[in-house]
């Protein structure tokens, strides 16, 4: 594997949610952002839940376990918010 393109992988240091949004502070200094309602999980969450994350492996993602939302730095980078499941009366 390049060196040089194991150093980019973008990984998260330290994650905050606000009323508005989900932001990642990455471990190479860049911090990136994502509308928070990208996921109804957290959109829908207490302070509380929203505060209590776990960063996952060597920080490809986030983990709130209170809530049960998984969301990878690639996938905030790409533009690639959660979907609604659908429920039976939608087919």
């Amino acid at each position: 594997m390049n060196t040089a393109a194991k150093i980019a992988d973008p990984r998260v240091m330290t994650v905050e949610v606000t009323d508005d949004e989900i932001i990642a502070h990455l471990v190479d200094g860049r911090t990136i952002s994502v509308p928070l309602v990208w996921s109804w999980r957290l959109a829908s969450a207490t302070g509380k839940q929203r505060q209590h994350w776990e960063i996952l492996g060597d920080g490809e993602g986030v983990r709130w376990p209170d809530i049960d939302e998984d969301i990878s730095v690639e996938g905030m980078l790409h533009g690639m918010p959660a979907h609604r499941p659908r429920g039976p009366q939608d087919g």
